[in-house]
């Protein structure tokens, strides 16, 4: 951890890191997001790979793959699949689950990879994290030229219109004995989060910022990249994709 963050002054603009180089890398963000629903996430999979009908032993990414959860449930259905993070400690610690068909990397979601991918998968709102938007056109080129000429590529977002209209402003949550102090807000397109805690003798500050795209913005990035937007659901059931009422958007291209 740096010393940037140990002090009671932490400010993520004043290291050279990403806010999200800095905070997905450190134990605190893992601690914060603990209570996520693996269920739901393998119910997910369950649905997209049987809507992709995907070849077996097909060729999967999971970008952005935090400490592999995902990742290490498409393994067990059978799929060889690649977890790639910026985050070096998650994907060490994802890296103990690694097999023959398992393998993690860490990797920038801007470079596209050597190898091509029968699907690519980008999970959980991990997206629209830049400060360059043109970094998001970047990224959307890169996962389509490292699919396969039959590829598909899934991006899991919030849907912003459903976030913003139930944003909670302020509150606290305790886990693991840390009293997060979480206060969130919107500014300049984007969607922030302060996260403000207090462990072991040192105080901490983190801001999450999120490009609040909505699915015009997903549209025409895609067109631009020259990608063809193939179907849109609102949830993991995936159901239908309803602008104000949906808690996801999920979109299948190739």
């Amino acid at each position: 951890m740096s010393a940037a963050q140990k002090t009671t002054t932490t400010n993520q603009d004043q290291t050279n890191e990403t806010w999200f180089s800095s905070w997905f890398d450190t134990p605190y963000y893992h601690i914060l997001y603990k209570e996520r629903n693996d269920k739901e996430a393998q119910l997910f999979m369950d649905n997209l790979t049987h809507y992709l009908n995907l070849p077996e032993k097909a060729k999967v990414l999971d970008l952005c793959c935090g400490k592999g959860r995902h990742a290490i449930y498409l393994n067990q259905l059978g799929f060889d699949v690649i977890g790639a993070d910026l985050s070096e400690n998650s994907i060490a610690e994802a890296s103990n689950y690694s097999n023959e068909t398992l393998h993690f990397k860490v990797h920038d979601m801007r470079e596209e990879f050597e190898e091509k991918y029968d699907a690519i998968f980008n999970l959980f709102t991990s997206f629209g994290y830049f400060e360059n938007d043109d970094d998001n056109l970047t990224t959307l080129k890169a996962i389509k030229n490292s699919l396969t000429e039959y590829g598909f590529a899934v991006i899991d977002f919030m849907n912003v219109n459903q976030v913003i209209e139930t944003l909670v402003p302020e509150e606290v949550k305790t886990v693991d004995g840390i009293d997060f102090h979480l206060k969130r807000y919107v500014a300049d397109g984007h969607i922030f989060k302060e996260i403000d805690f207090e462990d072991q003798g040192h105080k901490y500050h983190f801001t999450e910022k999120v490009k609040a795209l909505t699915l015009q913005d997903f549209e025409t990035m895609m067109e631009e990249a020259g990608i063809y937007l193939l179907d849109i659901f609102g949830d993991y059931k995936l159901k239908k994709f309803h602008k104000t009422e949906s808690e996801r958007l999920i979109l299948i291209f190739k």
